[in-house]
């Protein structure tokens, strides 16, 4: 790990998992990144390069839990310390309600930011158990902050319907099979500075089991990287998010993937010739 000072990037943890409503373990998802990061190989093939040589910092876990209101406070409040010090942060769930306070804290620092969710579900309920901080509200909250595109959906209940803006969904089915034009589609709504957040549900469970809802029908490893690549090409990538990592005990091929997706991203981003 590099020094705060010396380092671009920020990981940040924030094993959340309050509001999860099936499968638990969320909480454990960073963890379980940092760990499987330990045996990765440095060297990224693709860009021929080793990012991590230009600084990767981990900051200690945000660890509020008493509320909702409170962890999506924290986290925000801490994003926004490291964006003022010019920081790329890199946000690690828990589950996928942590997004709300990085989003905020980006949509004040980045004016005309836009947001790209890859994710199985449309996370558009206005309220869930009592709470619009929960993790089924997480893009009605970001929703209401910037404009949000949606990549991978294929589960949503009836009453998100209204808050679904269809030329600015793209679904699972209607991707499978399509070609890689659907990418351009997808680039040319977002603005020129862009935040991602990556539910790994958005995945096929078929290569992400580890989920806490895991969907089928998803996306490939290479239709995720072939987006985030050319996305990241065209336009300013300026943070992401992780999470929904939900560790298994005896399968460790999805929190490597977790990492791997993430150490690619950076690669892409500050590597790239």
């Amino acid at each position: 790990m590099t020094d705060y000072d010396k380092s671009p990037v920020v990981i940040l943890p924030v094993p959340y998992d309050e509001t999860s409503t099936w499968i638990k373990g969320a909480d454990r998802g960073p963890a379980a990144i940092l760990e499987a990061s330990a045996n990765m190989e440095l060297y990224d093939i693709e860009t021929d390069s080793e990012v991590y040589l230009r600084g990767i910092h981990t900051a200690p876990p945000v660890d509020e839990k008493s509320s909702p209101d409170a962890m999506v406070a924290a986290v925000k409040a801490n994003v926004g310390r490291f964006l003022k010090d010019g920081k790329f942060v890199v946000t690690l769930g828990g589950e996928h309600s942590v997004t709300i306070g990085a989003a905020m804290a980006y949509v004040e620092a980045f004016p005309g930011l836009s947001v790209l969710q890859i994710d199985a579900h449309t996370d558009l309920r206005q309220e869930y158990e009592g709470s619009k901080f929960n993790h089924a509200c997480v893009m009605a909250r970001v929703q209401e902050m910037c404009p949000i595109v949606q990549v991978g959906i294929r589960s949503m209940d009836v009453t998100e319907k209204p808050f679904v803006q269809k030329d600015r969904v793209f679904f699972a089915h209607e991707i499978a099979g399509s070609g890689g034009k659907w990418i351009d589609d997808v680039i040319d709504l977002l603005t020129e500075k862009v935040y991602i957040t990556i539910d790994l549900d958005g995945f096929d469970p078929s290569i992400v089991p580890a989920t806490g809802t895991p969907e089928p029908g998803g996306l490939t490893y290479y239709e995720v990287i072939s987006l985030l690549r050319k996305l990241i090409v065209r336009k300013n990538i300026v943070g992401f998010d992780v999470v929904e990592l939900c560790p298994m005990e005896h399968h460790k091929a999805s929190d490597f993937l977790a990492t791997k997706l993430i150490y690619q991203i950076l690669s892409y981003k500050f590597m790239l010739k």
